[in-house]
């Protein structure tokens, strides 16, 4: 199999550039960046993955950041979002507690920060239809799902035979499957795990007042509550999606409670009325929290990316975009190993990708595991420190841009 152009032989097996195992969002962008850049990549997934499916309104969103959009842009899935999405404009950081107005120290990010928006939010069911719709599109990706593959690595090169019976060769193999990725394992390669006791609640609220694409992130002594604005529907003009962290049984018997107490909840976290009447709609969701590493990217023949690598806490609402992160520095090196007839999956291209990646996502990792530590707690002299922070950032106007600039992955 030449390095760049993909092999059919008599007895049905291809070659690929690359075979990605795990359809989720990451797996799944990276396959359309780069089969869009010319490569062939064959995509192996459990499920299915119907182009069109139109589930209901669930209350699930991701916020996605300026450098993560473009990278749906490039991969030609944005174009293909069935609805809506709603641009981050301002995002405001206050800290409080339940039931209290928050503290009139705080951290506000506006237009005069940035050139174009901080990022935008789309339901979760979107993204799914249009990364589907994009996977079955775009030349160059073969789909296999559902289906699984057992995959044999070796210097020369991967082979991966599906349970259908197909036999696919490729240089290189990359496990998107998640945190607990069983190719991670098949290689032995370490993790280490930092539990936080905690849930996340996500649901979405229909509420009386236009959000005017402000997003809210207010520290509370049991974790971060973050209101994030959403395109609104026939049904529902107001929209914001809502994730607040709790103590594991807390939050669900939060989640548990009849439909005006889990308002009056929210209702108590939100710090103040600017949304006016908040009413919650769609269902409501229930995740564990947790932080872990992989100790190395790579293997022979293999790539780590996405939660498969790591995995943090949402607190600064970072995780899938650390994973498209991951994406785009992949797509960088491989599109140009292809560009100049190479081998993608050689050793010297994995030490790349992993010199690229590893060391700013551990630098991410240690940054939001300081923050829950920092702000999830009530020591007044902590309250204090934290809230002046806040507000010397707020009026350092260069400091408060890098910020923006950072966390909008630019």
């Amino acid at each position: 199999m030449n390095a760049n152009t993909p092999s059919s032989t008599a007895s049905g097996a291809i070659g690929v550039d690359v075979c990605i195992v795990g359809a989720g969002p990451v797996g799944a962008t990276l396959a359309c960046r780069l089969a869009a850049a010319g490569l062939q990549v064959a995509i192996i997934d459990r499920a299915a993955l119907p182009p069109m499916e139109h589930p209901a309104f669930d209350g699930r969103a991701y916020a996605i950041a300026a450098g993560s959009r473009r990278l749906l842009e490039e991969a030609g899935v944005w174009q293909r979002l069935p609805m809506e999405s709603c641009d981050i404009r301002e995002i405001r950081v206050t800290d409080g507690r339940p039931g209290r107005p928050p503290s009139r120290l705080f951290l506000e990010f506006g237009p005069d920060d940035a050139d174009q928006p901080f990022g935008a939010m789309i339901e979760a069911r979107a993204l799914r239809v249009a990364l589907n719709a994009s996977l079955y599109a775009t030349p160059g990706v073969h789909v296999f799902a559902p289906d699984e593959g057992t995959v044999t690595r070796r210097p020369e090169g991967a082979e991966i035979r599906t349970a259908s019976g197909r036999v696919i060769h490729a240089r290189l193999v990359v496990a998107a499957e998640g945190r607990r990725s069983p190719l991670r394992e098949q290689a032995r390669i370490a993790v280490t795990r930092l539990p936080y006791n905690q849930c996340g609640i996500v649901c979405a609220v229909a509420h009386e007042r236009p959000h005017g694409g402000r997003a809210l992130e207010h520290f509370l002594p049991a974790g971060p509550f973050a209101q994030l604005p959403m395109a609104g529907t026939a049904e529902y003009p107001n929209l914001s999606a809502l994730v607040w962290t709790e103590g594991e049984k807390v939050a669900h018997r939060l989640a548990e409670l009849p439909h005006e107490a889990f308002a009056h909840e929210i209702r108590r976290r939100m710090g103040d009325e600017w949304l006016g009447a908040v009413t919650p709609v769609g269902q409501r969701w229930v995740y564990p929290l947790s932080a872990q590493y992989a100790q190395r990217y790579t293997d022979v023949r293999l790539a780590l990316v996405g939660d498969a690598a790591h995995g943090i806490h949402p607190i600064a609402g970072q995780g899938l975009n650390l994973g498209f992160r991951d994406v785009i520095a992949m797509a960088d090196i491989l599109m140009d190993v292809h560009a100049r007839g190479g081998d993608v999956g050689a050793p010297d291209v994995l030490r790349a990708y992993q010199a690229r990646c590893r060391p700013a996502n551990m630098l991410m990792l240690a940054a939001t595991d300081a923050l829950e530590r920092l702000f999830g707690n009530d020591n007044p002299v902590l309250r204090l420190a934290r809230d002046v922070g806040l507000a010397a950032v707020n009026r350092i106007t260069p400091l408060r841009r890098s910020f923006a600039r950072h966390a909008m992955g630019l």
